[in-house]
């Protein structure tokens, strides 16, 4: 069964930088497309930044330049890498793998960024 533990979010200022985490078991991040979403108060989910196993990264136009997805296969793990933080990222962030056409999340971690 496949389980994903974000970790990273907090409180920070705006201009500031976050790395978050999601550590993967029961599947391989290297192997399976891995995203990071978020949702914020009153809105609905959204992709931020998708990893598929070949490598190939995608991005919403609202995080390009400033947020960067990446993984540590030995770790099994993906990152989010937010610089430039504006408070219109404040949102949770969840991380998701898609695994032989079933989508898994963890439990989010939460980003707040103060202006």
């Amino acid at each position: 069964q496949v389980q994903l533990v974000e970790s990273g979010g907090g409180l920070v200022q705006a201009g500031e930088s976050l790395r978050l985490s999601c550590a993967a078991s029961g599947g391989f991040v290297s192997l399976n497309t891995m995203g990071w979403y978020r949702q914020a108060p009153g809105r609905q989910r959204e992709l931020v930044a998708s990893m598929a196993s070949l490598g190939r990264t995608t991005y919403a136009d609202s995080v390009k330049g400033r947020f960067t997805i990446s993984r540590d296969s030995a770790k099994n793990t993906v990152y989010l890498q937010m610089n430039s933080l504006k408070p219109e990222d404040t949102a949770i962030y969840y991380c998701r793998m898609l695994k032989g056409g079933y989508e898994y999340w963890g439990q989010g971690t939460q980003v707040t960024v103060s202006s």
